[in-house]
């Protein structure tokens, strides 16, 4: 049990922090948003502060997504939102990635078209502007609000919610576009262009800028990297080859697969030619491993009986045989009933564009770090493995500051805090 000293400690070190973090330039450096999943329709589903008074709106989580739309007539009344003019600086801007017409009249506002990612429907909208407040990331005041003016969104009708989960009033697009919630977040706080990505079956977090504050470095240390490609707005990885309990897959007829990341996609899907080669060699590997198949249930092509704790290793071999995207468990397989499970990759069809889009179920508990200026991913793979998961991940701060202090005795760690309190953090040791 902790000593009273180690708990004052413990408390003045936060105290500290409080008052050193602004100094280095963390608190406004990060900008941070919880996401849920919705369990009926499995999408993510961020909240966004916004307008005058500020109000809160619900969107879904689009990574592939130009820039955020909404719905400004049902949801929350802004008094301080204001339309762009098509002649303006931030009209083109928001055409640029934009499959709208860029054409220019005097005194008409700005039309964009936002894009309905689930179902891959567009519309024309209106280009505003508004402030929004994000949490930033303070480790020892998490919440702290930092506002942002004249941020650009779209307003789209109600109509164009269809398919989006229930009270979500648009879409938070997180794609490569000027415009989208990154850009916009990177150039108006002055973070570097990077966000990461943790998605949950529970409560996730998406923050912009580094993610070391909020997973800790070892998590983010420990990141593999991979090229990262993108097309319009869409982020993509190429995928060498794909193992399954080691073995590799006869693809390679189809050369590199482009691997889609989607955050609307609830599983992953792959076209139809690869999925036949990946399905059956998937059945061969269970076979082995004493699974027993059991009537499908859809939309699943395969499933198995429950009993037994050991599925398949999937791995997706990236630019080298030392860099694996690995899916176990619980990314690979959805629990359908008490007895029965099922694979959660799925037949995309003949037409599907890319061969391979990674859906939410294998991005769940997976650190990824989408690093813009330097077109690379970085992923962790399941961080179940590391003995966390990304629910928790807001509390990993204030574990490697308790670990500190149960690891040194109260003599050696209290010069540190002192050298801290004085905001001369580069030049303290333990």
């Amino acid at each position: 049990m902790a000593s009273l000293s180690q708990f004052l400690l413990f408390f003045s070190f936060l105290f500290c922090l409080k008052n050193t973090f602004p100094v280095l330039g963390f608190q406004s450096n990060f900008a941070l948003f919880p996401v849920a999943k919705d369990a009926a329709t499995l999408q993510y589903v961020a909240r966004i502060s916004h307008g005058a008074p500020l109000g809160s709106t619900d969107l879904v989580v689009d990574l592939g997504g130009s820039f955020l739309w909404m719905d400004c007539n049902s949801g929350h009344v802004s008094s301080s939102y204001r339309l762009i003019s098509s002649c303006s600086v931030n009209c083109s801007r928001a055409k640029f990635h934009d499959l709208g017409s860029t054409s220019c009249l005097l005194n008409t506002n700005c039309y964009v078209s936002p894009y309905n990612g689930v179902t891959g429907s567009t519309s024309v909208g209106e280009l505003v502007e508004d402030v929004i407040a994000v949490d930033s990331v303070d480790p020892s005041d998490v919440g702290q609000s930092t506002t942002v003016d004249h941020f650009l969104f779209a307003c789209a009708s109600t109509f164009h919610l269809q398919g989006l989960a229930s009270g979500a009033k648009g879409m938070m697009g997180l794609g490569k576009a000027s415009i989208s919630l990154p850009s916009q977040l990177s150039s108006s706080i002055g973070h570097p262009q990077k966000f990461s990505v943790c998605l949950s079956s529970s409560t996730g977090v998406l923050l912009t800028g580094s993610g070391d504050t909020v997973f800790g470095t070892k998590i983010a240390r420990s990141l593999a990297y991979t090229p990262l490609i993108t097309k319009q707005n869409d982020y993509f990885i190429n995928v060498q080859s794909i193992k399954i309990n080691g073995r590799r897959l006869a693809v390679h007829e189809h050369g590199k697969l482009e691997a889609k990341l989607s955050s609307v996609v609830p599983y992953t899907t792959m076209v139809s030619s690869v999925y036949a080669i990946f399905s059956k060699a998937y059945v061969e590997a269970a076979t082995k491993m004493n699974m027993t198949r059991v009537e499908t249930v859809a939309p699943f092509g395969l499933c198995f009986s429950s009993k037994g704790p050991l599925v398949p290793e999937i791995d997706l071999v990236l630019q080298s045989e030392m860099v694996k995207w690995r899916i176990q468990g619980r990314n690979s397989m959805v629990k359908v009933s008490e007895e029965s499970m099922c694979l959660g990759f799925l037949d995309g069809g003949l037409e599907q564009s890319s061969p391979i889009v990674i859906g939410g179920l294998q991005m769940e508990d997976n650190l990824l770090e989408f690093d813009i200026g330097s077109s690379m991913l970085g992923f962790s793979s399941s961080l179940l493995l590391k003995e966390t998961t990304c629910s928790s991940s807001l509390q990993g701060f204030q574990a490697e500051a308790i670990y500190l202090i149960y690891l040194y005795p109260f003599s050696t760690f209290l010069p540190f805090l002192l050298c801290v309190c004085k905001g001369k953090l580069d030049g303290c040791n333990l």
